[in-house]
């Protein structure tokens, strides 16, 4: 009782009015300023402030209606954040109690404030239990610490030993997760750069790998375990090596099966989507497919893991060929309700796929006749051949891969001058916008398309395309969700089936 005596007189001293905040009561009152706002940000109306003001009062960002709306907005956002819905079913045991404990560590030290000692304390108490069971290191420190000053306070010798043998022992634990973060941090900051600038990371990435081995063998922490295996994972990914890549991997799941207290999902689905990727590498369809079946049931159709899940096991039934399936694949993913809320640029990558998926509709049929039942009335192609096409710069291998879309249709109508337009266009790109390191593979592809143009189209004429093809082959497909690595076709796969139809075209 003498807890709920301390609280009630916090409160009674400092409740305020009303607590502002998004509910499912509050979105109701669709008149509300605070409504249209959150309703038009979740539609992706707005990219900037100007749009929001001009959209919800007709005025500039620095109209101080707009400031003061934006700024009570964000307060009220924040507010709910303390309300958040983490009992989905989606979210994990561990990452459920994560947030518990943080939410109520906050009041611990909102009581501890208003010195209510004893409430704080029993409190601290509950986390502590928790936070053990899970081995939250951070949340377990201070804990201890809370409660070390209590027991003394108290006179309880027993209990501060305790809580300092605690305070103490996972100190060290937490040194240990911090300096394992350190490490996956240094690898991620490196990870995205261009294969050739990553030479210092590809030397330093074994000393990482070794730390954190010898970390995961002194401390039982999952933190340190998970950042462990990813370093390592990544260390495979950048020397090419897929099959060691999937050795890591599944010992990161196996490591999850086996700990399903420290279950967590986004974990679970990033060792999944690596496994996808080595498989995608490797143009390994066969366990791609065995192994895409057993993890979409892991991920929420329409999640964002689901749909990067989906682009992948999508390239890989491209990459090898395997046609109808990907028909499937795109149909399931776009047609899904939440498709329209994934973000813009994920959006165009998946509208290029559409593109490529009616170009093989429409070349491939001939070869597989299963295809010419799958031609899509919604896709004109007569209204693609003559856009423009011109993506913002930051996206400008969209405008390439999409240009290449558009010749190779031509090339089926044997509309050679419109090629011609196509590839001085993508010569220009090449010669001026694409560097040479980020986009190696597409202007050895654009080089190879210049030499078909001065063959005029005829196989026999074809010379001095060797170097550029090989130079395909010595720095192959390397993909990690970065648009300027996409292919939704490999250059080199590309490039055969070019070759095919313009030696049966000659026949």
């Amino acid at each position: 009782m003498k807890n709920l005596i301390e609280i009630s007189k916090i409160v009674t001293k400092k409740k305020v009015k009303k607590i502002e905040i998004f509910d499912d009561h509050s979105l109701k009152h669709k008149n509300s300023k605070f409504n249209e706002f959150y309703e038009a940000l979740m539609a992706n109306k707005f990219k900037n402030d100007r749009d929001a003001s001009s959209f919800l009062y007709g005025c500039s960002p620095t109209d101080d209606k707009y400031r003061q709306l934006k700024s009570r907005f964000r307060k009220r956002l924040l507010n709910t954040l303390f309300f958040l819905d983490v009992n989905l079913p989606s979210t994990s045991t561990y990452d459920r109690a994560y947030f518990s404990c943080n939410k109520d560590w906050t009041l611990v030290k909102i009581l501890l404030s208003n010195n209510a000692r004893h409430t704080a304390a029993a409190l601290a108490r509950q986390i502590l239990t928790i936070a053990l069971k899970f081995k939250f290191a951070d949340v377990i420190v201070n804990c201890a610490r809370i409660l070390r000053k209590y027991s003394s306070e108290e006179g309880d010798e027993k209990l501060y030993e305790q809580y300092d043998q605690y305070s103490k022992q996972f100190q060290n634990v937490l040194d240990a997760e911090i300096r394992s973060e350190e490490l996956y941090q240094r690898v991620i900051m490196n990870y995205y750069k261009p294969p050739s600038k990553n030479f210092n990371l590809k030397e330093r990435i074994d000393t990482y790998c070794d730390a954190l081995v010898g970390l995961s063998e002194i401390y039982d922490s999952p933190i340190v375990i998970y950042n462990m295996y990813l370093v390592w994972t990544f260390r495979y990914e950048m020397l090419n090596d897929y099959k060691a890549m999937l050795e890591v991997c599944n010992k990161a799941e196996q490591y999850i099966k086996d700990n399903p207290t420290y279950y967590r999902g986004e974990m679970q689905a990033t060792f999944q989507l690596k496994k996808m990727s080595a498989y995608l590498h490797l143009q390994d369809y066969s366990n791609g497919k065995t192994n895409a079946e057993i993890c979409l049931k892991s991920f929420p159709a329409g999640s964002e893991p689901w749909f990067d899940f989906m682009e992948y096991y999508l390239l890989l039934t491209l990459h090898t060929g395997n046609y109808i399936n990907a028909i499937a694949i795109f149909t399931n993913a776009v047609n899904h309700s939440k498709f329209k809320k994934i973000d813009n640029e994920i959006k165009e990558k998946w509208k290029i796929y559409d593109v490529y998926i009616n170009y093989i509709i429409e070349s491939q049929a001939e070869y597989f006749p299963i295809l010419a039942t799958q031609k899509k009335k919604t896709f004109r192609l007569s209204r693609f051949l003559n856009d423009p096409i011109l993506y913002p710069k930051e996206q400008r291998i969209f405008t390439v891969l999409m240009v290449i879309a558009q010749i190779l249709f031509f090339l089926e109508k044997k509309s050679y001058n419109a090629v011609t337009e196509r590839v001085d266009r993508l010569k220009s790109y090449a010669n001026r916008q694409l560097k040479k390191e980020e986009y190696f593979r597409a202007i050895q592809f654009i080089r190879l398309l210049q030499q078909l143009v001065k063959a005029e189209f005829d196989y026999k004429k074809l010379s001095n395309v060797d170097k550029y093809y090989e130079r395909l082959k010595d720095q192959p497909f390397f993909y990690r969700g970065l648009i300027s690595e996409l292919e939704v076709i490999p250059y080199d796969k590309l490039w055969d089936m070019i070759i095919k139809k313009i030696q049966n075209i000659k026949k």
